[in-house]
């Protein structure tokens, strides 16, 4: 990064439905000096995701020109022409404010990021009590049709064998107790 201004980062990665995006909206709201990275994708928004806000919704044209133009610290084809990555320009944008960056990121994205910050970086992986219960969760959510419910499930088996590659692996069995476990490890994190 050209930047010479530099911070910490908290890396939260799961499976898809594990709930760390539950955690990391928690977190955002404990006054803890975080500030959310917003990634760039390549798909169209959900119904009352906000551009700018849940992610920057580039079209897969746009995240291809992004790439060729250097803009990303990290980005990976996580499905067939379906991109995400993250903006080196929002992470400059984040440390400029002297805050500590917390990132919501897929498993590949977050191992990628642990690389790229090393010692500046916690990466927390959130680990769902069972594979039927991510199941679960993920047809609760009633917003993947049946192919991406199969397609996320297939690539959740592969994402859990990299929990150990992580700082912590956060059991989500009970959301009040994953939420406090995560105020703890960055607040011991902020002291380092």
């Amino acid at each position: 990064m050209s930047t010479a201004k530099t911070g910490k980062c908290v890396i939260f990665s799961a499976p898809s439905g594990a709930g760390k995006t539950t955690i990391v909206h928690h977190l955002l709201g404990q006054n803890l000096d975080l500030e959310f990275s917003i990634s760039a994708c390549s798909r169209e928004p959900r119904p009352n995701e906000i551009n700018g806000k849940d992610y920057h919704f580039l079209g897969v044209d746009g995240f291809q020109k992004a790439i060729n133009e250097n803009a990303f610290i990290e980005w990976e084809e996580v499905y067939t022409a379906n991109y995400y990555g993250t903006l080196k320009a929002e992470i400059e944008r984040i440390w400029e404010k002297e805050k500590i960056v917390i990132f919501d990121v897929d498993v590949i994205g977050g191992l990628n990021l642990k690389r790229i910050f090393g010692a500046n970086a916690l990466a927390i992986f959130v680990q769902p009590p069972s594979y039927d219960e991510l199941e679960k969760r993920l047809r609760h959510r009633s917003t993947e049709t049946e192919d991406k419910i199969q397609q996320r499930m297939s690539k959740a088996k592969t994402e859990l064998t990299h929990a150990d590659e992580f700082d912590f692996v956060l059991v989500n069995d009970d959301l009040e107790k994953a939420c406090l476990k995560a105020k703890e490890l960055i607040l011991d994190f902020k002291q380092k």
